[in-house]
């Protein structure tokens, strides 16, 4: 499995406020760590039952990490560097696509640039040496501010992306639903040393 982590701090990139609200009201955020049953609540899960397995697996006691938003989609647009799934033998015009924003349950470490460093590169290299296949994660280390906090903290989360390729949107689908058990399986791996 193709695996990369980058930091992502500067002023451009992506924060997370946590917990997260949506001023129109449209999209909710659930804490499926202390109220896992709400996870009946995410239109994602729903959709994708792979996701839902994954969303359970890391709001478990096991992990030490809780879900803040998700996403899945399908697509045909490929960048340059995924161009090596879509070569010759591959075959590997799709792609199906998921984010996780995860952050950690204990507040110290969810303060640690450090943890969150070192957790991304031993992620990454666990991921890495999985069998060869049609499918991808990448870790970004974000900043995130702490709504819950007065004042509000800044610390820090990962935005998780798993991507499948296929032939097709199915094939992708399901190498994405491998990439995505892959990653949670190494996520509860990690977690037991980082709880």
């Amino acid at each position: 499995m193709d695996a990369d982590f980058s930091i992502e701090l500067g002023a451009d990139d992506p924060v997370l406020d946590f917990p997260w609200a949506d001023p129109s009201g449209l999209v909710v955020y659930y804490d499926l760590k202390r109220h896992p049953e709400l996870i009946a609540n995410v239109d994602e899960a729903r959709k994708f039952p792979e996701l839902a397995t994954f969303l359970r697996s890391v709001n478990s006691t096991r992990s030490a990490f809780e879900s803040a938003k998700c996403d899945a989609w399908a697509t045909t647009e490929l960048t340059a560097e995924e161009d090596i799934f879509d070569a010759a033998d591959r075959d590997a015009a799709r792609k199906f696509s998921s984010y996780v924003d995860l952050v950690c349950s204990n507040s110290e470490k969810r303060r640690s640039f450090d943890f969150h460093e070192a957790f991304a590169r031993k992620l990454t290299d666990l991921l890495r040496r999985a069998p060869e296949m049609p499918a991808a994660a990448e870790i970004c280390v974000r900043r995130c501010f702490l709504a819950e906090t007065q004042p509000v903290l800044e610390a820090f989360y990962f935005t998780i992306y798993v991507n499948g390729y296929g032939a097709d949107e199915a094939a992708a689908q399901t190498n994405w639903a491998i990439g995505l058990q892959l990653l949670g399986n190494a996520i509860l791996q990690l977690s037991t040393g980082w709880q």
